[in-house]
């Protein structure tokens, strides 16, 4: 059920193309700070309530990476893995075509779930305007999300967050939720700085040793086998086992709703950082800050994506995108560490006050 209140949804739009099959809709949360920035999400299971809840992050994301955008989200029900390229094609062109009814004049869309830069080519392309989306291939001056800038993102938020808590990466350990693009790239970074990664988990299950796992070793696993769990030196767990492992951090990078309140005694983690969107509820995450536990929310910790769509908004360079990524998520996690003092340590509570009275400024 979509909740609304003082800041949106705007507007939702739902449509449907009888002959391709294409059934998608897109919810513009808010326009205060400009027109309603995200990426389109396609899967079996998407619904209007999923992507209104994203479309909200998007709002405070935005406002909290001080960017001229709105907050927005869309959604495409299909299962990519019953889909030829010609089929996936047609219809993110019929969705495309759809939307410029609203994009890119209050809707900018952006790669998500099962799209990315060969999907915002076509969506570029059939609305005719390449400002209705970003992360395009640099054939047309775009800024892929696979450059890592999300992940890059999650990686400075994990620094500040450490440095907050006195602790030296070259002895924390570290749990990776999620080993796609977000959470490979939070991995390299990290490991590259001398942090030890001891788990990571992608859909086929958990790959653990509290030795640590080698990333370059692990990387060219999961390219040559399509799974973490094909990775010899390690331990094979559940998938849902990786919110359980005794690391230093938690970094969430890829489902939502992973933590529930009955995981609160499971986590033995010091910090979460959200590389992925809504990874628990709001209650959840007060459950665990109680319990002592850093969170640095998704809207804080993964805005490198959105802040790169804004890069290639302005026509920035890719070394220029990664400067600012770094000087925007390293100054906003300071930020709210700093305030979330005033909010009895709940850096949410913090990020939330601030997005807030950025919105409503205008």
């Amino acid at each position: 059920m979509v909740q609304f209140d003082e800041f949106g949804p705007e507007k939702i739009l739902e449509v449907y193309h009888p002959k391709s099959g294409m059934h998608g809709f897109v919810v513009i949360d808010n326009t205060n700070l400009g027109p309603g920035k995200g990426g389109i999400r396609m899967t079996p299971t998407v619904s209007i309530d999923e992507v209104s809840r994203l479309a909200r992050v998007m709002t405070w994301k935005c406002a909290m990476a001080d960017l001229p955008f709105g907050g927005g989200k869309s959604g495409i029900i299909a299962d990519p893995r019953n889909l030829t390229k010609e089929k996936k094609k047609e219809i993110i062109e019929e969705f495309s075509k759809a939307l410029k009814l609203v994009s890119p004049s209050l809707y900018i869309a952006a790669p998500d779930i099962n799209t990315a830069e060969q999907e915002m080519e076509w969506f570029a392309k059939a609305n005719g305007n390449n400002n209705s989306c970003t992360g395009k291939p640099k054939k047309l001056n775009g800024l892929p999300h696979e450059l890592g800038s999300t992940g890059f993102g999650v990686y400075h938020s994990t620094l500040i967050a450490l440095k907050h808590k006195k602790l030296d990466i070259k002895k924390t350990t570290i749990a990776i939720e999620g080993f796609g693009n977000v959470g490979w790239f939070a991995a390299k970074f990290l490991a590259e700085k001398g942090a030890k990664i001891i788990a990571v988990s992608d859909s086929s299950g958990v790959i653990y040793n509290k030795d640590g796992l080698n990333f370059e070793l692990l990387a060219k696993t999961k390219k040559d086998k399509g799974k973490v769990t094909e990775y010899k030196d390690g331990k094979k767990l559940q998938s849902k086992d990786i919110i359980s492992i005794e690391a230093d951090v938690l970094i969430t990078a890829a489902v939502p709703d992973l933590v529930s309140k009955n995981d609160v005694s499971k986590i033995k983690a010091k910090m979460i950082i959200e590389g992925s969107n809504i990874p628990m509820s709001h209650e959840t995450e007060e459950l665990l800050v109680k319990k002592g536990i850093l969170i640095i929310p998704d809207f804080v910790a993964n805005a490198g994506g959105v802040i790169s769509s804004y890069a290639e908004y302005k026509g920035l360079s890719e070394k220029e995108m990664f400067k600012l990524v770094e000087e925007k998520i390293t100054k906003n996690t300071e930020l709210v560490l700093k305030e979330a003092k005033n909010h009895k340590n709940c850096a949410r509570c913090a990020a939330m006050d601030i997005a807030k009275k950025r919105v409503n400024k205008k």
